[in-house]
């Protein structure tokens, strides 16, 4: 197998530590670690992006930027933990009936506001977990069912991972930079 030639590899981005999830544990600890790296990972991909580069759409004709991701993902954290799970009766952030895609949409919001609402949900998600078995239910709003938090900490592993996918694509797009 023939090497690729360093001039065809995007410069990996550097800054940022997170610790790496146990090989061994619990299924509690095991969970709530990775969680919490691909938390600290999503988090990593917008370092040091500026702030008006964060809401780039940087890979047409898809409207996805990292600012409309971060705002997403606040919301799936107070949707699964704190409505779902929790019956926390809070509004939707970036949401209504009327705008469904207003998370990606609506980008005129302080980017920094919006970290700073997605390191609240992470910390009221974290609190919530370490405060329940994983066995708890809560009710799902799209059946009426009760849904473990087990399979909601699941669910919202998927989804950071497949977002943070989406975010090393569009970080690469923006300065060239990748890396986990």
């Amino acid at each position: 197998m023939t090497a690729i030639p360093e001039e065809n590899h995007s410069p990996r981005w550097t800054g940022g530590e997170r610790p790496d999830p146990p090989l061994t544990g619990d299924e509690r600890e095991i969970l709530t670690a990775y969680l919490d790296w691909h938390r600290r990972t999503f988090e990593l991909k917008c370092l040091g992006v500026p702030p008006h580069r964060l809401s780039e759409k940087a890979i047409p004709p898809s409207g996805l930027s990292l600012h409309g991701l971060l705002r997403h993902l606040a919301g799936v954290e107070r949707w699964w933990f704190r409505m779902q799970f929790a019956g926390e009766q809070v509004p939707h952030l970036y949401y209504s009936d009327e705008d469904p895609d207003q998370d990606f949409d609506d980008l005129d919001g302080d980017v920094e506001e919006a970290f700073a609402v997605w390191r609240a949900e992470c910390a009221r998600s974290r609190e919530i977990v370490a405060a329940a078995s994983l066995d708890d239910t809560g009710t799902s709003f799209a059946t009426g069912r009760p849904v473990s938090l087990r399979r909601i900490v699941v669910n919202t592993l998927a989804e950071y991972a497949r977002h943070n996918g989406h975010a090393d694509l569009l970080r690469e797009r923006i300065d060239g930079a990748t890396g986990m």
